[in-house]
């Protein structure tokens, strides 16, 4: 979420963007040049006018965003992002998401994605949008949202929006201990949303998404599952030859400077978050209970 950013520490960070420009555009033609230019996913929750929150965007803040990405990146699916780093990048891209699933997106953002044929995915908790039930911690910050509805999620699809599960109840999966609850907040998130809406789910992100909130047995059961991919959301860049069924996002911070020092790489974040390596977990063969960085955090 978005912190507070004080007019100093705003000047302090133009200052810095504006001081760095040259290295980063001679980094990003190098990369580039090496098929090796940053794959980004960056991450929404919700874009309204109205009872405004830390995770919620104004429509004129989000229109700036995705204007300037327009002009400077490749927006592309996350299919594209992880064929990208794959088979090499020649161009710096960015794929969008959201997460939660919330009504109001349909008032303004997703329109106006689905109108300028920007690629997104939308994960969506699914106990939420079945039953209509605001989220907790909305209720617990006493502005409950509305939360998308079947109807709302149907016209997505048949919009080509692609849909990802968010799990069933929006749970920290990095507190569960039971193989069984992991299994039914992923895999049943999933089945849910398919059976609900008709289409393939292909993609999944964890909520909260930060180092606390991941385990390695979540990773090893969404691909058990079949599931193409699978989204953190702690900060941090993909460049070809890293493992492209996991996402590294950026949060879209509403503050620009910020958001624009992210997504042209600013080389100390570049080398500070440390990925999640689910892979070698030293838990067991299914890695239950492991956290993935051996002790170490990440940089959000």
């Amino acid at each position: 979420m978005a912190t507070i950013f004080s007019p100093w520490k705003k000047c302090l960070l133009t200052a810095y963007y504006i001081a760095t420009g040259p290295q980063r555009r001679q980094w990003h033609h190098a990369a580039a040049a090496a098929g090796r230019a940053p794959a980004m996913v960056v991450f929404y929750h919700r874009v309204a006018d109205r009872s405004m929150n830390d995770w919620t965007i104004s429509t004129r803040a989000f229109t700036r965003q995705i204007d300037w990405l327009q002009r400077h990146f490749d927006l592309v699916s996350l299919e594209e992002t992880q064929r990208r780093l794959r088979d090499g990048n020649t161009r710096p891209s960015v794929s969008i998401t959201f997460d939660d699933g919330y009504a109001d997106n349909c008032e303004f953002a997703l329109p106006l994605l689905i109108s300028r044929r920007i690629p997104l995915t939308y994960f969506v908790a699914s106990d939420f949008v079945t039953s209509g039930n605001p989220f907790p911690h909305d209720c617990a910050a006493g502005r409950p949202l509305a939360p998308n509805s079947l109807v709302q999620l149907r016209s997505l699809v048949s919009a080509n929006v692609a849909i990802g599960a968010h799990t069933r109840t929006h749970a920290d999966l990095g507190k569960i201990v039971e193989r069984d609850r992991l299994r039914d907040e992923i895999v049943g998130s999933r089945v849910a949303l398919q059976n609900a809406l008709g289409c393939a789910v292909r993609y999944f992100a964890f909520p909260f998404g930060q180092p606390r909130n991941l385990q390695a047995a979540a990773f090893h059961l969404a691909r058990e599952a079949g599931f193409a991919g699978v989204c953190s959301a702690y900060g941090g860049y993909n460049v070809p030859g890293d493992d492209p069924f996991h996402l590294q996002r950026i949060h879209a911070d509403p503050e620009f400077i910020r958001f624009k020092n992210w997504l042209t790489v600013d080389r100390r974040k570049l080398r500070g978050t440390q990925r999640y390596q689910y892979q070698n977990s030293l838990a067991g063969a299914d890695g239950f209970g492991a956290n993935g960085f051996g002790g170490h955090g990440a940089a959000s």
